[in-house]
Parts: C-alpha cells; structure tokens; sequence
C-alpha cells in the first residue's frame, strides 16, 4: 500500500511538473501547444514581422519605446502583441506626427507608429501583400518588391524616345486624403480573414498624436510613415488610376512610383484631353492633382516651334530635359535625359555643409570618411545610375568644404 501510494505522489509531481513546463513554454512563446483564439495567427509570423521590422529600423512612436527598449523584455513584448492579436483585443495606438521640410517649402507630415504597431501591421502586410501583387499593374514600382525607381526612370526614359509628350502628374497630399469608404470596399475584394479587415479598419481610424500631445481624429487617409500605408495607397491608386485608365484609354503608356505618376502621349491634343478627364476622376475619388506639379511637358531632344511649351519634367528626384551628350565615337548631340534635380543637388550641399564633422579639429581624414561612407555611397548609387556628371558635381561642393577644414586644421 505504501508503494502504491507512493507511486501516486510520484506521478501527480511528474505531472505537476509537466504542466508547469508547458505553462512557462505558453509563457514565453516556446513550444507552445495549440490554444483556442478568436483569430489564427501563428507565434511564428510575429517573430518574422518583428525580425523585419527590426531590420527597417526606425524611430519612437508616442510612447517614446526605442526598439531597443522593445528588446529588452523581447519574449514577453511579442507574446503580449500575439496574445492581443489573436484574441481580438488588439487597439492600435496613436500615431505620432513628425513634419519634414520639402524642398519646395512645404511639409511632408508623417506619421510614426509604435514599435509593437509597426510589428502588427507587418504581420498584416505579410499576409495580404503576395495576394496585391498577383493584381497590381506591372506599370506600377513604388513600395513594391522586385522593383525599384532606377527600373521606373529606366522605362521613362526609353518611353520618352517613343512619344512625344508627357503629362506629369503629383496628387496633392495624397496619403492625407485617401477616402476610407472606398479604400476598405477594395480590401475587401481581396481579404477574406475578418481580423485583417478588422485591424485595417482601426489603423485607418487611429488618432494622431502631436508633439505637444494634443490628439486629432482622422476621417481620412492612412500615415504616410505607416507599415502598410504604402500597399494600402498603391491598392487604391491601383483601382482609381492603373485599372481605370487601362479600361477608359487603351494604349496609353505610364509609370507609377506611388502617388507620382507619368502619362506618355501622342500628340499635346491627346495629353490635353487626358490631363482633363484624370482630374475629373481624381476629384470623383476625393483625390485633387497638384495644380503646379501637374503639367504636360514636350519630351523630345529637338526644339518644339512654341515658347510657352514646357521641355522638361520631375520625376522620382530627377530632371528629364533636353541635355548635351558625348556619343562614343566622340560626337556631341542633344538628348532627352535624366539627371539629378537642381532641388535635389541643393539639399544634398545643404546637408554636406551642415556636417559636424567639419566644425571641429579634432577630426581627421581616415574619421570623416569612415563616419560619411554610407551617406556619401547612398548618393552616388541612386544619382548616378542616370545623368552621373550631374551628381558629381554636386558632390565637388564636398571636396571645397574638406579643403576649408584642413586649411583650418592644418594652418
């Protein structure tokens, strides 16, 4: 009896020892057993959307969490988000605003969410964006994988060749004023799972939280600064634009980077005409063309027999207009080309000047370069893919500013 009873005690510890290891594992997200949630998301997806958005980097959201500081208790920051997520209970926070200068003056407002939202939205955008892909116009490059901007002012350029004129287009305060009846109708074509639709939904309605901490509600737009808000835009701007102008106006070439977009036509009558009827459909869809940045522009290298036709357009940071070029065998003759924006050239010596790292003495060579590589690299290979003259001479301003700094250091 005493062994039996033994064996008993024995058995209820082992098993009480079993539960124990599994509630710890549960705990710490570690060979967790299946649990019963509202909506089926994997431990493992979090983990891949944190390790992402890791990668991305980024700054604070309103709750001043740095990711490191998201680190520092890592296991039980991304069981708390699964737990929130998969039940249900999910409320995203308020979005801080944080406005950048543009070079033309104006302000890009962004918005910057939390470390713990920009992993939930991941999570979303993981699930939803190889279904977009399978739908979205080959025509469209921005905020896409497997194509960039070099590929968009690759195919302008060539397509600049073949038609004669342009219209560039640029939506005013486009991530601001996208309508959300109308984005959720399109994600719901393409989303089946009611939680994606859910949390979608309330990142559209979520606050934005000003410096100062005042808190505005939003009726429109989706942050531009967001995880998803760029595969949201493009889902928009894919039915207001790409799908439309593919069923309306059959052979009319483009290219779409986001909200800049470029229409090539035959005849300046035909770029008239479309620039019309493309306001027309911007405006149904709550959206307003840029009334300065929007323009029809002659894109062929020789001179057009009227003054007041525009030769030249933006696009992407660059300038296409009529340029002088060497030829391999020597000869010169005029192009119509891309090069570095004067805008752009502008900000990048602003910036060169504004380098601390040449107030000081205590700097040397070996330390600048070290300090200023990526940046300087950065430059160099998105400039100079198109129009490289223009993007060192833009940078010859660096070589006169370390010039200046060794006559100082090195009377």
């Amino acid at each position: 009896m005493k062994g039996s009873a033994s064996a008993v005690k024995n058995g209820q510890r082992r098993d009480g020892i079993v539960q124990l290891e599994l509630s710890l594992s549960t705990r710490d997200g570690r060979n967790r057993p299946s649990q019963t949630k509202s909506f089926e998301i994997s431990k493992r997806e979090i983990r891949k959307a944190y390790k992402r958005v890791k990668a991305n980097k980024g700054g604070e959201g309103c709750d001043g969490e740095s990711l490191d500081d998201f680190d520092s208790d890592l296991e039980n920051n991304l069981y708390k988000l699964w737990n929130r997520m998969s039940s249900g209970s999910y409320q995203p926070p308020p979005v801080l605003r944080v406005e950048l200068i543009k070079d033309d003056g104006g302000i890009r407002p962004l918005g910057i969410p939390t470390v713990s939202d920009r992993i939930a939205q991941m999570v979303v955008k993981q699930r939803i964006e190889p279904e977009f892909e399978r739908i979205f116009h080959p025509n469209s490059y921005g905020y896409r994988p497997h194509k960039s901007a070099h590929d968009a002012l690759g195919v302008t350029r060539q397509r600049c060749w073949k038609r004669a004129w342009v219209v560039d287009m640029d939506i005013k305060g486009f991530f601001d004023t996208i309508d959300h009846q109308l984005l959720m109708r399109a994600v719901k074509k393409h989303v089946e799972e009611s939680w994606i639709k859910l949390y979608i939904e309330r990142w559209l309605r979520a606050p934005v939280q000003h410096k100062e901490g005042r808190l505005e509600e939003r009726t429109e737009g989706t942050p531009q600064g967001g995880v998803i808000s760029p595969l949201l835009a493009n889902l928009y701007l894919h039915y207001v634009f790409d799908k439309w102008i593919e069923r309306e106006w059959q052979g009319i070439q483009f290219e779409r980077y986001a909200d800049d977009i470029v229409c090539h036509c035959k005849s300046e009558q035909e770029a008239i005409r479309l620039k019309a009827l493309l306001t027309e459909r911007f405006t149904a869809c709550g959206l307003t063309l840029h009334p300065t940045k929007t323009k029809i522009a002659y894109c062929k290298s020789s001179k057009y027999n009227r003054d007041d036709t525009t030769v030249s357009f933006d696009f992407l940071g660059h300038t296409f207009k009529p340029r002088l070029v060497k030829t391999k065998s020597g000869q010169f003759r005029v192009g119509f080309l891309p090069s570095i924006k004067s805008k752009a050239a502008k900000r990048i010596r602003k910036t060169i000047k504004e380098w601390k790292v040449f107030t000081t003495n205590r700097s040397d060579l070996k330390s600048i370069a070290n300090h200023k590589r990526s940046t300087l690299r950065g430059w160099l290979n998105y400039y100079s893919k198109y129009g490289r003259s223009g993007i060192l001479k833009a940078l010859s301003f660096l070589d006169r500013e370390v010039v200046r700094w060794a006559k100082r250091k090195y009377k």
